[in-house]
């Protein structure tokens, strides 16, 4: 495993409850910090700007991977069958342009534009705009593109964009981890902050009447190199590889056992950039990697690796309510 600062404060997030105790009165200042700063948004001391099309939000309140990405392609369908035209902000995490709003299509640099907004504009082939401020890549999208609707994927608490609607997403497993505000805890905000959101989906198994469940399913293997399709059953039996650069590694593991998959597992941190050496394990042993990774691993991978595209699949209600919302906005 390659072990990072995040990989170690995760292990105090949702494992080693004292430490998180010890990080408390840092914990206390953030959430006074972020409480104070939403306030001043609330009251237009800070100012946010709303665009002439409804803005949905999919986020989080914790640190790392919760299974935004397919949902907001999930999202983007739905949309589309319902006859409006997105269009998607995201932040580009880890790309490395020069210059910002970047616009993306299926043949952007991932190294530019990052790995899920090149994955985004791959499975939707919708508008897409990335940059560190979704207020100016909201304000390029609309003018380069004609979109009734904007996504935004990730900017929860990006409050100088206003929006129209919030979902935010939680990992089913882990949950809010220790419950306590960064550094002491995973959370970027209280969990009092989800009372305020309009649509709570839970990757995973819903605790209450008031969240939405969805699971994410693929049980087919694409080959890097060749374009080929496999079911992902004739992996059985079969000793692999399976890696993963995303926000909850396990998850992705998991998938694979409980497709029967035996498998050498390797974490990396999230967004990594992998070189080929990270991939090569010194065997021809099938390796397997999620479609997030796979992005950046295309131009130097071989007939050996797989990647499991998976889809978002939350519970029809959910669907149907949002539609419902969003032509009362509109």
């Amino acid at each position: 495993m390659k072990k990072t600062w995040s990989r170690w404060a995760e292990d105090i997030w949702y494992k080693d409850a004292f430490l998180g105790i010890l990080l408390l009165p840092f914990a206390y200042i953030f959430s006074d910090i972020v409480r104070i700063r939403r306030y001043l948004y609330r009251r237009g001391i800070l100012k946010s700007l709303t665009l002439p099309v409804p803005v949905i939000v999919v986020g989080n309140i914790t640190v790392g991977g919760t299974g935004k990405t397919p949902l907001i392609i999930w999202l983007a369908e739905l949309l589309k069958n319902a006859g409006y035209k997105p269009g998607i902000i995201s932040r580009g995490y880890g790309g490395q342009s020069e210059t910002w709003p970047q616009i993306v299509n299926e043949n952007s640099d991932v190294s530019k534009v990052g790995d899920e907004a090149l994955l985004i504009a791959k499975q939707t082939r919708l508008p897409l705009v990335v940059g560190p401020s979704r207020v100016e890549s909201a304000k390029k999208l609309l003018t380069k593109f004609d979109c009734t609707v904007v996504l935004s994927d990730d900017g929860l608490q990006h409050y100088k964009l206003n929006r129209d609607i919030e979902i935010a997403v939680v990992d089913g497993e882990r949950r809010f981890g220790n419950g306590y505000c960064l550094p002491a805890g995973p959370l970027r905000e209280p969990i009092s902050r989800l009372s305020s959101v309009d649509f709570i989906v839970v990757n995973g198994n819903k605790y209450g009447d008031n969240e939405f469940s969805m699971q994410l399913v693929g049980d087919t293997a694409i080959n890097l190199s060749t374009g080929e399709i496999k079911p992902l059953q004739e992996f059985r039996g079969i000793e692999c590889h399976a890696l993963a650069g995303i926000g909850n590694p396990e998850r992705f593991f998991k998938l694979l056992e409980s497709n029967g998959l035996i498998c050498t597992t390797h974490s990396f941190p999230d967004h990594y950039q992998f070189q080929r050496s990270d991939i090569e394990f010194g065997d021809d042993k099938p390796v397997l990697m999620t479609e997030k990774d796979a992005v950046k691993c295309t131009h130097f991978a071989g007939q050996h690796h797989w990647y499991l595209p998976v889809k978002a699949v939350p519970e029809p209600a959910f669907g149907q309510q949002l539609l419902d919302l969003l032509r009362q906005k509109t």
